[in-house]
């Protein structure tokens, strides 16, 4: 069964669709030292997938039906930046994330179970590392173009990969959710989803009407 009709499915069968718990709190509570790393979760990637692979693990075996891979902090740039690889070797490590949910995932997979990959992508303020993913005051200062070019080789890495699905997490101003909305107008096999961080009830984090980003 492909992505597409998995999916479909999740969506037409009449019961929740549990998604998996927060990975780094996962991995942490399994000995990882992530705090202050600027590549978060996704250094494991580099040092040490097989934690990875277990914690996907644990939350399938605790019911997940999507999960997410250890990519929200990871990007091209921020790879090349921080462990001093290639632009190659640095797309090979962010497709590795989807690779190692993949063959989890097979693990479980049955005539009823089919989990499904969600490749995740972070705000670009994740990458800054300066907890303006927090604020999203840095798209002020971005074009929408700006923030689709920023976004692009994360989103083309993960769908090449064969991820079920891109899942952009915790976005924080209506203009970047504009950015990722066009771009995937460009990976017209690519389902997604979009979900935004707020400040209060009615504001995203940017202090933008939730109501106005919802329309996006």
């Amino acid at each position: 069964m492909g992505s597409a009709a998995r999916l479909r499915q999740f969506i037409h069968d009449n019961r929740p669709v549990i998604l998996d718990g927060g990975l780094a709190t996962e991995l942490e509570a399994q000995g990882a030292k992530l705090q202050g790393d600027p590549l978060w979760s996704a250094r494991l990637l580099h040092t040490n997938p097989q934690a990875i692979k277990d914690a996907h693990y644990r939350f399938l075996l605790s019911g997940a039906d999507v999960f997410t891979t250890a990519t929200y902090q990871a990007s091209i740039q921020g790879f090349v930046c921080h462990l001093n690889v290639s632009s190659d070797c640095a797309r090979e490590l962010l497709m590795s994330g989807v690779n190692l949910a993949k063959e989890t995932a097979e693990s479980f997979a049955s005539g009823e179970r089919h989990p499904l990959v969600a490749g995740s992508v972070g705000p670009y303020g994740a990458f800054l590392h300066n907890g303006s993913e927090y604020t999203g005051a840095y798209a002020e200062e971005m074009s929408v173009e700006e923030l689709k070019s920023w976004h692009r080789p994360q989103v083309d890495g993960l769908a090449a990969a064969g991820a079920d699905l891109i899942a952009f997490e915790t976005i924080p101003s209506i203009k970047e959710a504009e950015a990722v909305v066009e771009l995937l107008r460009e990976f017209p096999n690519s389902n997604a989803w979009l979900s935004l961080s707020c400040k209060d009830e009615k504001h995203v984090s940017d202090g933008s009407l939730f109501s106005e980003a919802v329309q996006v």
